[in-house]
């Protein structure tokens, strides 16, 4: 039986930022749209932020 794949990944760089972003400015959410029109580059948002 083969392994899931996680849902997420990240490098090592990704995961560094993160840790400073949340340093600065809390909890935070990543937003990916599924749209070609509305913003379909991945966001981030501090958490609650986005209605």
């Amino acid at each position: 039986m083969s392994e899931t794949p996680p849902a997420v990944s990240a490098t090592p760089a990704a995961l560094a930022l993160i840790a400073a972003l949340r340093e600065q400015h809390g909890p935070l959410m990543f937003h990916q749209s599924g749209g070609c029109c509305d913003g379909s580059a991945p966001m981030c948002y501090p958490a609650g932020e986005l209605k």
